[in-house]
């Protein structure tokens, strides 16, 4: 004789409210990551080497918005000087990226 009256069987637990629940949680969950990665995109990270010499902007998309240099830091013997200091401010303005995207997505197991 068959003993199943509908459901889930033995999984009561995992029924209609908790399920519901479940869902709702997960559709929070969803709506907060969308909006965290919305104010993430439409900042802008400023970025200097050099005492401010060189200054990078980019959005939260790392695009390159812009890289300003002080006319001073333009030395033609000493390209490699100015090479370095964009470099280490893009990198500036990436790492402070990847902080707030640390601090406002939540971190997932294996990610």
């Amino acid at each position: 004789m068959n003993n199943f009256k509908g459901g889930f069987g033995g999984f009561g637990g995992l029924g209609g409210a908790n399920l519901s629940q479940l869902m709702k949680q997960a559709q929070k969950m969803q709506q907060n990551l969308e909006t965290a990665k919305k104010e993430i995109a439409e900042t802008e990270f400023t970025a200097t080497a050099g005492g401010g010499m060189v200054e990078v902007k980019m959005s939260g998309t790392r695009e390159l918005k812009s890289v300003k240099l002080k006319p001073e830091i333009v030395n033609p013997e000493d390209i490699e000087m100015l090479e370095d200091l964009i470099c280490a401010s893009i990198n500036d303005a990436l790492n402070q990226i990847n902080k707030m995207e640390a601090e406002k997505l939540p971190q997932l197991p294996g990610m």
